[in-house]
């Protein structure tokens, strides 16, 4: 699919063919319309790399000026999947006359471009617009990363009162989650470092000033997930050595509960037996013997209660 838009004085407004100054959105073309761009003169790996999930945070230029740049932006799944929140590549091509996005799926980020919502958008201005969507990637990360704690902290609640496996399942799901993102800030983070000594993005001071906004931004997302990983892997720690501990006295109660049986069927199994045996002859060796067996076991619970078994 391929949206063509260039903004005017009204806002954003959406063409039907390219002209010089536009933003053209791609999202997960066809071969026609792959081949649509190339005439266009795009190189045809700046068209294909952001498609493959598994691409990197980079930068490409060719020798015609053309460059592309390559992040990795988050991405939601929804709660049922294997992870709710992973990361995907965004392809933003930039030649002399477009400013191109591509990319597999539509996402939050480019959605709200196209939506109109962000203010003194100027598709004109290439490296500003480049920068307004480095910017909104670092933002959505961070809101992200506010939806993972909240969700993480429904699921302690829940886990307290839960004898189930679904919400520690539900904790690896976020924990995978934020290894995805830890991983692309890292990749995002070394590819703003080089953004920053390009000379293409240093010859404005607004655009070196909002590049370093970039850079602060994205560096409190790691910092971000850096403290959300590590407080998640804490929690999982503590909720497994407290399942462990549970299952002990569940197994220690019992044994004692075994062996608090297991008296009364001792002496008993003694009377069983069809030989001569003591008190047989007496008249109230049924209770003797209750009494014997309650006497145990009396004991026995005292023993227990006092190494607090119980």
């Amino acid at each position: 699919m391929i949206r063509i838009y260039k903004s005017t004085e009204n806002g954003l407004i959406q063409l039907d063919d390219f002209i010089p100054n536009c933003w053209i959105n791609v999202v997960d073309p066809t071969p026609d319309e792959i081949e649509r761009l190339t005439v266009e003169g795009i190189p045809m790996d700046f068209m294909t790399y952001p498609l493959d999930l598994d691409e990197r945070a980079r930068t490409e230029r060719e020798d015609d000026g053309k460059m592309l740049i390559l992040i990795r932006i988050p991405y939601y799944q929804g709660p049922k999947a294997d992870a709710p929140y992973i990361t995907i590549p965004l392809g933003i091509i930039l030649t002399d006359q477009y400013i191109i996005t591509v990319c597999r799926w539509q996402t939050d980020i480019i959605r709200e471009f196209e939506s109109g919502r962000v203010r003194g958008l100027s598709t004109g201005k290439r490296i500003r617009f480049v920068l307004r969507i480095l910017l909104s990637n670092a933002s959505k990360f961070l809101a992200y990363l506010r939806e993972i704690n909240r969700n993480v902290e429904q699921t302690e609640d829940r886990l307290q009162q839960s004898q189930q496996n679904k919400e520690v399942l539900e904790l690896l799901q976020y924990q995978k989650s934020l290894v995805y993102f830890t991983t692309a800030l890292k990749a995002n983070e070394l590819l703003l470092e080089r953004l920053q000594r390009t000379q293409l993005f240093r010859m404005y001071p607004d655009d070196e000033d909002l590049l370093e906004d970039v850079i602060t931004e994205n560096q409190q997302a790691i910092e971000m997930v850096n403290i959300s990983s590590n407080i998640l892997s804490s929690m999982m720690d503590a909720f497994a050595s407290i399942i462990s501990n549970n299952l002990n006295v569940v197994m220690k109660i019992l044994a004692s509960v075994t062996i608090l049986v297991s008296l009364p069927n001792l002496i008993t199994s003694f009377y069983g037996m069809n030989v001569e045996l003591p008190l047989q002859q007496n008249p109230i060796a049924w209770e003797l013997i209750l009494g014997i067996s309650l006497f145990m076991v009396g004991v026995a619970l005292f023993i227990f209660i006092r190494q607090r078994w119980f």
